[in-house]
């Protein structure tokens, strides 16, 4: 299933939204300028490698950045499609995240989820030499707290089932089989012996899900926000 839109109209300018998909394509943009060998050598400065946050890394791992790439991590991306789906869900569901949170706690929600995602991949990577990069730790935070304040908004989704069909569909099943999909791809990869197989972070996406549904209503502005869906 791919959302395109939600009706779940926004009250305010999505200021930090907006901010956050311009820093991600402006940075990608410097990434696309580099070399090879001068890509690889900022992701490994600027991308979680696991390995050297834990102290399992072997001297011949390149040399780069310590726990501050929680943080760098969250901006850089591997590739178009990677940035244009993760600035693409982001503009869909992070908009009425912001304007329920407002600006200020929007961008600390954010990167506090960022931040929370990259920890919870480590604790499943310890000794990985692999970077990891995106912002789909933060996003899935906003993922999982769309999913609590709004449930039942519809959202106009591919769905590509034998042909391709146009629906409108509740927020929950979209984000809920999203999470199921996350959860049970994180499990396999364990089974399997590697929990970012396939080059994807599946239980940071599940931990910054797990910690934008908990961590939203602690956030909550004190007045009273009415949900109005289109």
């Amino acid at each position: 299933m791919i959302p395109l839109r939600d009706a779940n109209p926004s009250r305010r300018w999505p200021l930090i939204t907006l901010l956050v998909i311009l820093a991600n394509a402006l940075i990608f943009l410097y990434e696309v300028t580099l070399g090879p060998a001068q890509l690889q050598q900022f992701v490994f400065t600027f991308g979680v490698v696991p390995a050297r946050l834990t102290g399992a890394a072997p001297p011949a791992l390149p040399a780069g950045g310590g726990i501050e790439t929680l943080l760098t991590s969250m901006f850089l991306h591997a590739g178009w499609l990677h940035l244009i789906g993760n600035m693409w869900f982001l503009w869909i569901f992070g908009d009425n995240v912001e304007d329920y949170l407002g600006h200020l706690r929007f961008l600390l929600f954010y990167l506090f989820c960022g931040l929370a995602a990259g920890l919870i991949h480590i604790v499943f990577n310890l000794s990985s030499m692999l970077p990891t990069v995106g912002a789909s730790g933060a996003i899935a935070g906003v993922l999982g707290a769309y999913l609590l304040l709004f449930p039942r908004a519809r959202i106009l989704t591919l769905v590509p089932v034998f042909f391709v069909f146009l629906m409108e569909i509740p927020a929950y099943v979209i984000l809920i089989y999203w999470f199921v999909l996350q959860f049970l791809s994180g499990t396999v990869s364990i089974v399997e012996g590697s929990a970012a197989q396939g080059g994807v972070a599946w239980w940071a996406h599940v931990g910054g899900f797990v910690v934008g549904l908990a961590l939203v209503k602690l956030l909550a502005p004190r007045q009273r926000y009415s949900i109005r869906y289109r």
